[in-house]
C-alpha cells in the first residue's frame, strides 16, 4: 500500500502563497494520477486539482488561476503551489493517489489563511 507524506502546510495571511508537498512510497508512480483535496471544518471534503500520469490537470473553480499542480517523476513527488490565498481556503489538504483500482490518502497538512 502507498504510503503518502505531505508537507508545507501552515498559517499564511491572505494574499500570500504557500506550496505543498506529497511524497510517495513505491514504485510506478509515474503511472497513476495524483491530486489534492481540502475539507473544511464543517464542509465536505472536496476536489482541489488533480494531474494524470500524462499531465493533464483539472482544477476546482475556486482555485482556477490561483493554484498550480505539478508533480516530478524522479522524485514521487506531486506538488500544489497556492499563490493568492484567501481565508476561505483555509482546511486540512489531503494528497490522493489513484491507481485506476485503488485510491491511497496521506495524513493531510493543514493550511490557514487569516491575518
Amino acid at each position: 500500500q502507498v504510503q503518502l507524506v505531505e508537507s508545507g502546510g501552515g498559517l499564511v495571511q491572505p494574499g500570500g502563497s504557500l506550496r505543498l508537498s506529497c511524497a510517495a512510497s513505491g514504485t510506478r508512480f509515474s503511472d497513476y494520477t495524483m491530486g489534492w483535496y481540502r475539507q473544511a471544518p464543517g464542509k465536505q471534503r472536496e476536489l482541489v486539482a488533480r494531474i494524470t500520469s500524462s499531465g493533464n490537470t483539472v482544477y476546482a473553480d475556486s482555485v482556477k488561476g490561483r493554484f498550480t499542480i505539478s508533480r516530478d517523476n524522479a522524485k514521487n513527488t506531486v506538488y500544489l503551489q497556492m499563490n493568492s490565498l484567501k481565508p476561505e481556503d483555509t482546511a486540512v489538504y489531503y494528497c490522493y493517489q489513484y491507481t485506476g483500482a485503488f485510491y491511497g490518502w496521506g495524513q493531510g497538512t493543514q493550511v490557514t489563511v487569516s491575518s
